[in-house]
């Protein structure tokens, strides 16, 4: 499977390095992204443990971490595939970018990149994702990488005492690929 992949918009997804750390120590000491990694990360030490996790998740064919990076290899985010279910060809897609990215479509177009190199390289068939409902922004990342509505899951996750409900989504390789519909 390929370990890089190039965007058309001057993106490049590749497998995270230990050179990465302390973009990853950067983007984790963001408030919103506190929330998106089940340990803390505030030492350059834990952004390396970071970093192997996602290698050892690639080794077993677990998960799929990409960072996204700019021509100048400065890391503007992460998208991947997980929970890799290989008995029904499905997986769990989770994304998120760093406070310089955001706005600037580099998660949909991640999106749909990783979508694509899923169906045909790691011979997914379904691949869902879910959001906070209090998460507009990564509600559009989901549509503009071409995932439908499917339904609500109530107070399904907790932070800091408070329960949100998550929107999830789902994209088959059946499904129209949205680059190929903005080219018509």
């Amino acid at each position: 499977m390929r370990e890089r992949v190039e965007v058309s918009s001057g993106l490049v997804l590749r497998r995270w390095a230990p050179r990465d750390a302390a973009a990853v120590a950067a983007a984790f000491a963001d408030p919103l992204m506190r929330e998106q990694t089940s340990r803390p990360i505030g030492s350059s030490e834990d952004a390396q443990r970071w970093i192997a996790e996602r290698a050892d998740e690639w080794e077993s064919g677990s998960a799929f971490a990409f960072v996204v990076v700019d021509g100048a290899d400065a890391v503007l985010g992460q998208v991947s595939v997980g929970a890799v279910n290989r008995r029904h060809s499905v997986g769990w897609v989770s994304y998120w970018t760093t406070a310089a990215a955001r706005g600037r479509g580099v998660a949909s177009h991640a999106c749909r990149v990783l979508a694509r190199w899923a169906f045909e390289e790691a011979e997914l068939y379904r691949l869902e994702l879910g959001h906070r409902v209090n998460n507009p922004g990564s509600c559009r990342v989901a549509h503009a990488a071409g995932f439908s509505v499917e339904g609500l899951q109530r107070q399904k996750l907790a932070y800091d005492g408070i329960r949100y409900d998550v929107e999830c989504h789902a994209r088959l390789a059946t499904d129209p690929d949205p680059d190929q519909d903005q080219a018509r």
